[in-house]
């Protein structure tokens, strides 16, 4: 719409419609500025990122921390495995720093285990730390990427070189994301150590993927974008971020979601390899939708939500029905020669499905009554190796009532005002006491006089 004064008018005409486009400009101005702020828009008109915005953001947080205050299932008990995991808390004992580290190069792969259960404690301590507000978590999240940001000198040219750097990487840019948008305590140097290593080591191998021609199954490349997304945002970087969303809808690769999935039946490219995999690479598209979701764009909706599909399709087989199958020529041509649906894994379940459940029925309020089944019998989810945490962080609906027999001992101890009340213990003489965050039981001295019946 144009405004303007044309011809000649008198004085009182001009400032009248001076006064009015003056005010009409501060008007559209405002509004402008109104929904720029709404949109997230940076001064130059693109579009800022949401921090924390990989897994967790400032409200899904305050969502977990009421549910968990509530002891509100599924939540408060995705919490409890949280907090039971041996590598979260002082007690985890690092296996590395290592300075070159390997899922498979002969030399190096002795570091496989240790340092991905490394990057892992660093990733759940720093959940830990933003769900509980105890900083001992957070410095310990860090003490660890510290020592692998002052030891680390590469990761070795191997066949599994960018899948290490996609699964490792997606661990490390999430606890830093936490740390360095979070009153974690956490000085910014170090932070920007790690994340010189970070795009030092990890992100250079993902530029390497993303730049070879496709040779991998589509779990690699699943992978990949879900680590350089979650780098993209971590840094800052609007290009790196939109390069991975590309990926993932026209990549000419079997990792993207035209590729990967079956838009008629929602088989997956290795459904006929086997069904660990198959859910290794709907936890990676998860995690996408997601991060992509916290940054407001939705990719779950894509190609008439064909990711539910592909959820269906698994849960469905993994639950003992029958699928349709057909032999499904890959992009590599290398993967085309399963004749039928693979039983390898069938059953075994991975925590994958709470996220696009959550999404597909809670936000959207679609059906997935294969997941919905699958979700019945499994729930809550716990994690999984690729550090997605199920329950705890992607059930966003009214608390379910929990299973009949379902209990824990989770008293928390360590609570400044936590006693014994309510506490009784069945054996006489017993006296129960809160000591260094714990309940101690001091138990009576037994008599020598031997139990009728047993020798001393």
């Amino acid at each position: 719409m144009r405004y303007g004064i044309c011809g000649t008018v008198n004085k009182r005409y001009d400032m009248t419609h001076r006064h009015f486009l003056r005010g009409l400009l501060l008007v559209l101005l405002s509004v402008w500025g109104m929904k720029a702020e709404s949109a997230g828009l940076e001064e130059n008109g693109e579009k800022s990122f949401v921090h924390p915005g990989i897994v967790v953001t400032k409200e899904s947080v305050s969502r977990m921390k009421d549910y968990i205050a509530r002891r509100a299932y599924p939540v408060y008990e995705g919490f409890l495995l949280l907090k039971s995991s041996p590598r979260v808390g002082e007690a985890y004992k690092m296996n590395g720093p290592y300075p070159y580290i390997s899922r498979d190069h002969p030399d190096y792969k002795y570091t496989s285990n240790g340092m991905s259960s490394d990057f892992s404690a660093a990733y759940e301590d720093a959940l830990m730390w933003v769900l509980t507000d105890n900083r001992m978590y957070a410095r310990k999240s860090m003490d660890i990427l510290s020592a692998y940001a002052s030891t680390l000198q590469g990761i070795p040219e191997s066949n599994d070189r960018m899948l290490l750097a996609g699964l490792e990487g997606f661990k490390i840019a999430s606890a830093l994301e936490i740390l360095k948008h979070t009153d974690s305590g956490i000085p910014g140097t170090e932070i920007e150590n790690v994340v010189a290593m970070l795009k030092e080591h990890f992100q250079r191998a993902m530029d390497d993927f993303y730049a070879m021609p496709a040779c991998t199954n589509g779990n690699w490349g699943l992978i990949v974008t879900k680590a350089y997304m979650a780098t993209a945002i971590l840094t800052d970087d609007r290009e790196m971020y939109d390069r991975a969303k590309d990926f993932y809808l026209n990549g000419e690769d079997n990792g993207t979601i035209r590729n990967y999935i079956d838009g008629e039946t929602g088989q997956l490219q290795e459904s006929g390899r086997d069904q660990q995999h198959s859910m290794l690479g709907l936890s990676a598209m998860a995690m996408v939708c997601e991060v992509a979701w916290h940054q407001g764009d939705d990719l779950y909706g894509l190609l008439d939500n064909r990711f539910l599909k592909g959820c269906e399709y698994v849960a469905r087989y993994n639950l003992g029905y029958d699928v349709p199958y057909k032999v499904w020529k890959d992009v590599t041509g290398k993967y085309s020669n399963w004749p039928v649906i693979s039983e390898k894994g069938r059953g075994v379940i991975r925590p994958i499905f709470e996220a696009p459940f959550n999404h597909y029925v809670h936000r959207r309020g679609l059906e997935m009554p294969y997941t919905e089944e699958l979700l019945e019998k499994f729930r809550p989810e716990g994690f999984n190796p690729e550090g997605d945490c199920g329950s705890l962080l992607f059930y966003e609906a009214a608390p379910l009532p929990a299973p009949e027999g379902l209990g824990h001992l989770d008293e928390d101890f360590a609570r400044a005002d936590a006693t014994v009340a309510g506490w009784t213990a069945v054996t006489s003489g017993v006296e129960l006491a809160v000591d260094d965050g714990c309940m101690v039981v001091h138990c009576a001295k037994q008599s020598d006089v031997p139990i009728a019946g047993t020798s001393s």
